[in-house]
Parts: C-alpha cells; sequence; structure tokens
C-alpha cells in the first residue's frame, strides 16, 4: 500500500518545495523505501513547452516524451528514479481533457463542475501507476490562498478523507523571515499560513520553516503551540550552502525521522547516506578548477539552463574540480571579433546549449570557429551542434550556410523535421502545426561509430539512450562534405537518417550532440559526456 505525502507552500513562492520534496524523497530511499515524486501545477498552459524560459525556467523532458517542470530534474537527479508523463500534471491538462470527455458526451448530460469532476480528475491523477511504491511524494505548485490552487487543495482534502488512516500527511513548507531593524525572527507569516490552509480543510502534520537565522527552541515552540502540530514536526530549513547538502542538512534537523513517525512507522532502517557523503565531499573538496563559458540566449536566468548547470557541477564532481560557470550572452558576439578574443581566451572550455530562435546565433557561431581554431574543448548541444554544422560548413566553402529556422537560405546545413521514427512508429509533423508538444521528444536510440571518440566517452558502447527535444535537424545531404572538411558525424539514428553527434578527430575535444545529456545527469552518476568535458577542459587549464 502506498503512502502520500502531501507537500503544499504558504507566505511566498519560490520556498524550494521541489527541492524539499526531492530531498525527503532521497532520504526515504536511503532508508531503503521505494518513492516517485509528482508535480501538481495550477496554471492553465497544457504544460511548460511553450512557455519562454524567462517565465517558466527551464523545460524538462522524460523519457516518455513529457515537457514538464523544471521540478521533474530535482526529483531526478535526487533519486535517480526516471520520470513520466503520469507524474507532472496541469490545470490546463485537466480541464482539456474534461472538456473533451464533455463534447463527446461521456459525462450523459451532467452539468460539469470543479466539483466533482475537476476534483476528481486530480484524484485519479495522484492514485495512478502506483506500483509497488512505498511513497508517494505530491507537490502542490503555487502558494496557499492562490484562486487556481483551489481545487488542488480540495483534491488533497478529499484524498486525505477517502484513503486509510495513516496513509496520508501534509508538509507544508513556509518562512520565518527575520526583520534586521527589530533583529527578531517573525512567526506570525506560518501562523497566517497555516490558518489559511486549515481553512480549506486540510491540517498540516509537519512544518518546513525556511529560515536565514536559526529558528531558537522558544520560536519552534511558538508555531507548535500556534500551529498545532508537535514541536518535533517543526523543522528549521537553513539556507544551505549547496544543494547538494539539503538531504544531509534536513536528515540532521529530522525531517524524515518526523515524517515516518507521523505515519506510524518506528522501526525503519538508518539512512544510508554515503553516496550523499561522496558527493558533498567532493564539491567542497576539489582538487581542481576550470572556468567553462556558456554562450547562450538565456543566460539573464540561470533556471532557463538549471540541469545544464548541474550537469556541469557533476562533471567537475566526477574530476574533483570546481566548475566556475561564466554565462555569456551570444548577442555580444555579434560582428566584434576583438569582443569575443577578450571573452573566449580566458575560458578552459566553451559550451553552447540549447534554444530557438535566431537571436544571438552568429554569437553562437563565432563561438564555435573560436573553438575550433584556437583547439579550446567545445560541446555543443542541440542547437549548439546545429551551430557547429553551420560554422563547419561555412568553413568549407558554403558561405551561405544557415537554418531554415532562421528564415530562407540557399543553403539549408538545418532544417525542420517533419517525420521521423519512434518506439510507436512513423511520426510526422506539419510544418505550419502547432508548437505545443510537437517536437521530437522523448528518449531515442543512436548508433555509436565504432573507435570513435564519443564511443570511448561511453565506455565502448555502440548505442545509447538519449532525451530529444527539438523540431530541426541537420540536413543530411550535407555530411558528406563535412565529413571532408573534417567534422566527422560519429553517431546516427539506427535507421541511418538522422545526425546524433558530431566530432573533430583533430581537435582535443569537439562535440555536439543533438539530444539533451543534461537531463540524465546525476550528482552521484554523472552523465559520461560532461565528465569527460570537465576532463579535458582540467588538461587545457594546464596549457593556459
Amino acid at each position: 500500500m502506498a503512502r502520500y505525502i502531501f507537500i503544499t507552500g504558504g507566505v511566498v513562492s519560490s520556498l524550494g518545495k521541489g527541492l524539499m520534496a526531492a530531498s525527503l524523497a532521497a532520504l526515504l530511499q536511503a532508508r531503503g523505501y521505494k518513492v516517485r515524486i509528482r508535480k501538481f501545477d495550477p496554471y492553465l498552459n497544457v504544460d511548460p513547452g511553450t512557455m519562454s524560459p524567462y517565465q517558466h525556467g527551464e523545460v524538462y523532458v522524460t523519457d516518455d516524451g513529457a515537457e514538464t517542470d523544471l521540478d521533474l530534474g530535482h526529483y531526478e537527479r535526487f533519486t535517480g528514479v526516471s520520470a513520466r508523463q503520469s507524474d507532472n500534471i496541469t490545470s490546463g491538462r485537466v480541464y482539456r481533457d474534461i472538456i473533451a470527455k464533455e463534447r463527446r458526451g461521456d459525462y450523459l448530460g451532467a452539468t460539469v463542475q470543479v466539483i466533482p469532476h475537476v476534483t476528481d480528475a486530480i484524484k485519479e491523477f495522484a492514485l495512478a501507476d502506483q506500483d509497488d511504491h512505498d511513497f508517494i511524494l505530491c507537490e502542490i505548485g503555487g502558494t496557499v490562498g492562490d484562486i487556481e490552487s483551489l481545487p488542488f487543495m480540495e483534491a488533497i482534502r478529499q484524498l486525505r478523507n477517502e484513503l486509510e488512516p495513516m496513509q496520508t500527511l501534509s508538509v507544508h513548507v513556509t518562512l520565518v523571515p527575520y526583520i534586521a531593524a527589530a533583529g527578531e525572527l517573525k512567526t506570525k507569516p506560518t501562523q497566517h499560513s497555516v490558518r489559511e490552509l486549515a481553512s480549506l480543510g486540510i491540517k498540516p502534520d509537519v512544518l518546513l520553516c525556511r529560515a536565514e537565522h536559526p529558528i531558537p527552541d522558544g520560536e519552534r515552540q511558538k508555531i507548535a503551540n500556534f500551529c498545532n502540530v508537535r514541536k518535533e514536526a517543526v523543522i528549521p530549513a537553513l539556507d544551505a550552502p549547496s544543494i547538494y547538502s539539503v538531504p544531509l542538512q534536513y536528515h540532521e534537523e529530522g525531517l524524515d525521522a518526523e515524517v515516518l513517525r507521523g505515519f506510524g512507522i518506528t522501526d525503519a532502517p538508518d539512512p544510508d547516506l554515503s553516496a550523499w557523503n561522496d558527493v558533498t565531499d567532493r564539491y567542497f573538496n576539489p582538487e581542481g578548477e576550470v572556468t567553462i563559458g556558456v554562450v547562450g540566449k538565456y543566460v539573464g536566468l540561470p533556471d532557463a539552463y538549471k540541469s545544464l548547470n548541474e550537469a556541469l557541477v557533476h562533471g567537475g564532481l566526477a574530476n574533483r574540480a570546481k566548475v566556475n560557470i561564466k554565462w555569456i550572452d551570444a548577442e555580444l558576439f555579434e560582428g566584434d571579433e576583438s569582443e569575443i578574443i577578450a571573452e573566449l581566451e580566458p575560458l578552459h572550455g566553451i559550451l553552447v546549449p540549447g534554444g530557438f530562435g535566431e537571436r544571438g546565433s552568429e554569437g553562437k557561431i563565432a563561438s564555435v570557429r573560436f573553438a575550433r581554431e584556437r583547439k579550446v574543448p567545445f560541446f555543443g548541444i542541440c542547437l549548439g551542434m546545429q551551430m557547429a554544422c553551420i560554422e563547419g560548413a561555412r568553413s568549407a566553402g558554403f558561405e551561405d550556410a544557415s537554418s531554415t529556422e532562421f528564415g530562407e537560405t540557399h543553403e539549408p546545413v538545418v532544417g525542420i523535421i517533419t517525420e521521423w521514427m519512434s518506439d510507436e512508429g512513423l511520426e510526422q509533423r506539419e510544418e505550419g502545426g502547432d508548437l505545443g508538444g510537437t517536437m521530437r521528444l522523448g528518449a531515442y536510440d543512436a548508433n555509436l561509430s565504432a573507435n570513435s571518440h564519443v564511443a570511448q566517452i561511453y565506455g565502448g558502447s555502440s548505442e545509447i539512450s538519449e532525451r530529444h527535444r527539438h523540431r530541426y535537424e541537420v540536413n543530411s545531404k550535407y555530411i558528406d562534405p563535412l565529413q571532408q572538411q573534417g567534422l566527422v558525424f560519429s553517431g546516427m539514428s539506427p535507421d541511418g537518417l538522422l545526425p546524433e553527434i558530431v566530432e573533430r578527430p583533430d581537435h582535443p575535444w569537439f562535440v555536439g550532440v543533438q539530444f539533451h545529456p543534461e537531463l540524465k545527469s546525476r550528482p552521484f552518476d554523472p552523465h559520461p559526456l560532461f565528465a569527460g568535458f570537465i576532463e579535458a577542459a582540467l588538461a587545457h587549464s594546464r596549457l593556459v
């Protein structure tokens, strides 16, 4: 029987509910339990696929092709459990499905209402695909009191009544602010937040209190008294020096023990935290240091490249190295050679990430050229690989080489893909169709060339599986001229039609991939491409 932990937030947004859910799941997993985490998003978009990264951060893609909230990246990185379509739902998806049923006549003439139809759909989602999990953690996006989250709160209230006693538990994340002028921590915002939650029929069992200063016992007791919980259930959550310190910090404060006690579990095995101790040891005690330049479009908001940022850190963990990331706006490089040299020359590695649209493309191409000519380790991801192919084509004499994504061109080195093979068969899209959910999404296999650099990076594997999110591909008619120029296509789709990986054998480390390897990197299992890239950057740092 799966037990459910419902995680809500109050006072303000951005308190770290996703990181808290991931950390708690990791602690339960370290005690031997099987866990799964789900995210309920109240916004009306069907998924975040068409949302600007500046609005929502990165879009996290699962193996089965779901475009999801970035919190699912935290979940996967902390637990190693691959997320699925059924692990993220939005109000938009709920209402879309309900309206489709109403139009088909599935409700047999009934009046369709928030209660019971919307709340029933949310409960159905929460209870689906239980498998044999011991705990299912459900994070509710937004803040208690938001109008859009009310159906989700009502669904939780109903579930807590409908499921067995001791089968559900509520964790509420709040803020205990420090007022510098008064020199005091203030518990009133937490009291008001819990009162708001209680007014919706949900009594929290555990309070996780975010604070910048330690919460004295007296203040914890005060919160407990006013919020009707045990003092031990008031868990301080102070700012941590690294997100990878959070599970250990929460364990020291007793979060996992208190959650288990809430379920009546008092004989749980002690957690095996050796993997997390190793991660933090590597993070805080590096033996080397590199600086990586990320030349992108959305560098003003690091959350737009959240998984990429973490994967670079993981590459550093694999090499016991500190990775400094320099975020560089690709538009700065357009037409100014001296600016390019000044920005890129001090770097130990250059990475061009994925993205959409023409803005900044020439700056990215210039960065590829710099890395190729100066023999600086280069890593191109998705659009970054496409820019490497366009740069290679231009250096081979195709002066008008470009992508049809950027407009009409006489040399379409990169073009839109309208059909491809998946596990379900032939996938087809219309060039002028909807944007949402129409890309090549999810895990696809690729075959690696024997004796290639990437085959060595992947430990000699001849076949890999990686996650994709794109609607443009390198035009296969340019493969031969590009290979003659030195850009080798060392990874292809199993049918041999879609380029997946390019590399330059005459370069210390030059790799471009059409997929997103950052989505499968974990702190205790760094992705081999990022581990190899940081290793090459360390070698380059010793030469400059």
